[in-house]
């Protein structure tokens, strides 16, 4: 069970990670820029694996 904690622990702190460096690219290379959109297409995957730690 601790291991499950630990582990959405750390995708939260990947998430925040990514966030900042997508928000931040995006700001500098624009919204549409290739880099912003791949940072917003990995945000998706991890938010969607917590979605589904969450489930069970």
């Amino acid at each position: 069970m601790e291991q499950g904690h630990q582990d959405i622990n750390r995708l939260y702190s990947q998430i925040n990670d990514l966030r900042e460096l997508m928000i931040s690219t995006g700001m500098k290379k624009g919204l549409d820029s290739a880099e912003t959109l791949k940072y917003s297409q990995e945000l998706d995957k991890l938010i969607i694996k917590v979605q589904l730690q969450n489930q069970n």
